[in-house]
C-alpha cells in the first residue's frame, strides 16, 4: 500500500466532462446528466482501497444528509483491474451494493478522466459549485485507518454548507491522503 497525497486541482478550474458506465445501472452517465445547479461532489474511489474503506459509513451518511438539499455525489473508480480485479465493474457492483451506494459509481476504465482530475489517489475529493468550478478538493477530514480520529467528513461538510449557503468555501484546504490511482503501464 503506498500512501500518496491529492495533487490539489485548481480552485476555479471547470469540471471535465466524461460519459462513464455507471456499473449499477450498466448504462453509461456523462457529467451533464448527473451535475446538480447547486453542487456537485466527485469521489475519485474503489473498492480495495483501505483507506477508501475506511470512510465508506460516511460516504453513505454525506449522500444522505446533502442529496436532499441538491448536491450531486458521483463515485469515480480509475484503477487499473487487470492487476487489481477486486476493483472490476463487476465488483464495483457488488461494492455499490453491498455498502448502500445510492450515488452514481463510475468505472473509468481508460483512466482518462482521473488523468484530467489530476487525481492521485483514493479517496479523493472534489466539489463544484452551480458553474461546475472547483470550489473545493481535498480530504474529507483527519481521519485515517489507525489514527483513531473519528469519520466525520467535517472537511467536506463545512466545503458543502458554505456553499449552499452562498459564503465563498474557505480556500485553506488540506490534501487528501490515501492509496495511489493504480495506473495501467503503458
Amino acid at each position: 500500500m503506498v500512501a500518496v497525497h491529492s495533487n490539489m486541482f485548481p480552485l476555479g478550474k471547470l469540471a471535465p466532462d466524461f460519459n462513464l458506465l455507471e456499473v449499477t445501472s450498466g448504462t453509461y452517465q456523462s457529467l451533464n446528466e448527473l451535475k446538480s445547479d447547486k453542487a456537485t461532489v466527485i469521489m475519485f474511489i474503489c473498492n480495495h482501497c483501505p483507506y477508501v474503506k475506511h470512510v465508506n459509513v460516511e460516504l453513505v451518511r454525506l449522500y444522505a444528509d446533502y442529496a436532499a438539499r441538491g448536491v450531486a455525489f458521483i463515485a469515480i473508480s480509475s484503477n487499473d483491474v487487470e492487476k487489481y480485479p477486486d476493483d472490476s465493474p463487476e465488483q464495483m457492483k457488488l461494492t455499490a451494493e453491498q455498502t448502500g451506494y445510492q450515488f452514481p459509481y463510475l468505472y473509468d476504465e481508460t483512466q482518462e478522466v482521473a488523468r484530467a482530475y489530476e487525481a492521485a489517489c483514493t479517496p479523493d475529493f472534489y466539489i463544484f459549485d452551480e458553474q461546475l468550478g472547483c470550489v473545493y478538493r481535498g480530504q474529507l477530514d483527519d481521519s485515517r485507518p489507525k489514527n483513531d480520529k473519528p469519520v466525520t467528513g467535517k472537511d467536506v461538510r463545512s466545503a458543502l454548507d458554505q456553499l449552499l449557503a452562498g459564503q465563498p468555501v474557505n480556500p485553506e484546504q488540506v490534501p487528501s491522503l490515501g492509496c495511489n490511482i493504480k495506473w495501467k503501464e503503458n
